[in-house]
């Protein structure tokens, strides 16, 4: 049982950062139901349903929410629900009838958890953008890649660091807070203030002068240093190096066999296009299975750098339990790890409307009922 078995979710159908929440929360316990659009909507890249990773362990059904007899089922589901989690853009929810004012007027200890990317307010609120756009605000962007242009960190500063983990957060925040005052309240989540948030240390490294603003690939951290960066190794593949202090450093110095005068010059950026040249040869000159019987579990930081084929098969995944097989598809196991409370094995995602009948029936819908909205199309199965 899980540590959030007995919290009851409602998911309105949406794409990125809202699923990624959704999913972390069931992994943990929460039962979450996902109110589905009963036509195709195109949302995220097609495929099979089986390898929507993030659709896994939650219940589905299909309703029409801009048809009022949809809307009012899906209503009658949210009041029943401690949390409601919404990733339209702002007004949507108000205007088809199911916003905040509606749902407190009927569940006042409602959690209701909103998801965009610029904010509810705002003058950027009603723009369309992607997690590129948001992180472009925040510095993030600017401060990733190489010095010749910022690189997009896939989706996983704005989308799913800034947003999905950030809603999750504030919910479980403003649960907690009910505990207290019995009241429910609205979470705004924007993406755009997760990921400033992420880039906390680094305004205050900036601030001190620690932090080049101007240039990528000039600090400790954004590859600018030798000694904190990935090297090509003999058969084509790479490592990662990350000896920043001056311990870890002298391993690395001992081990791949640098000079050892660079143990008194490792932060004088003046050598460091001659440290960095002397590493890149050394690398080269080896495999990475090779680099990794040498370097591995030792106190240089290194690891290979392994491509999403590999990552399962490592010995530390595995030892770990790391990644899981759902109906064929590997991926990542639910993380953390509790030491009492470990939740039950995922489910795998299913198909739009898969549970509608037996839903609507627990929620206290009638035969009757339920066939009525199937009539009208307001809900429809699998």
């Amino acid at each position: 049982m899980g540590p959030l078995t007995g919290l009851r979710i409602v998911e309105l159908a949406s794409i990125g950062p809202g699923p990624l929440c959704a999913m972390l929360l069931a992994d943990l316990g929460a039962e979450v139901i996902r109110i589905d659009r009963t036509e195709p909507s195109g949302l995220g890249v097609p495929m099979d349903v089986k390898f929507e990773v993030s659709g896994r362990n939650r219940r589905s059904v299909a309703l029409d929410i801009k048809q009022a007899a949809g809307r009012d089922a899906a209503l009658r589901l949210i009041d029943r629900a401690d949390v409601l989690i919404e990733g339209w853009r702002p007004g949507v929810a108000e205007r088809l009838g199911m916003g905040p004012e509606v749902c407190h007027a009927r569940n006042p200890g409602l959690v209701f958890g909103r998801m965009t990317g610029f904010g509810q307010t705002g003058p950027l609120s009603q723009a369309a953008g992607h997690d590129l756009n948001y992180i472009a605000l925040t510095g993030a962007l600017h401060a990733i890649g190489g010095k010749d242009k910022p690189v997009p960190p896939l989706n996983l500063v704005g989308d799913y660091g800034g947003g999905a983990l950030y809603l999750a957060f504030g919910l479980l925040a403003a649960i907690f807070e009910r505990g207290r005052s019995g009241k429910g309240q609205v979470v705004d989540a924007a993406m755009v203030d997760g990921a400033s948030s992420l880039m906390s240390i680094f305004f205050g490294m900036a601030a001190s002068g620690a932090w080049n603003t101007k240039e990528r690939a000039a600090n400790l951290l954004d590859g600018g240093a030798p000694f904190y960066d990935t090297y090509a190794t003999a058969d084509g593949k790479w490592v990662s190096i990350g000896s920043l202090e001056p311990k870890f450093f002298a391993e690395l110095v001992q081990r791949i066999g640098l000079d050892t005068s660079y143990l008194k010059r490792q932060y004088d950026r003046r050598c460091w296009p001659e440290l960095r040249a002397d590493i890149t040869r050394l690398m080269a000159a080896k495999t990475r299975e090779a680099w990794c019987a040498l370097l591995e579990g030792t106190d240089v930081c290194f690891a290979p750098v392994l491509s999403i084929d590999e990552v399962a098969g490592h010995a530390h995944a595995t030892a770990r339990g790391g990644y899981i097989d759902l109906g064929g598809v590997v991926q990542p196991a639910p993380a953390p790890r509790f030491s009492r409370s470990q939740p039950a094995q995922p489910t795998p995602p299913v198909k739009a409307g898969t549970h509608t009948d037996a839903i609507l029936a627990e929620a206290g819908f009638s035969a009757d009922e339920i066939a009525a909205l199937r009539t009208a199309g307001a809900a429809i199965g699998a």
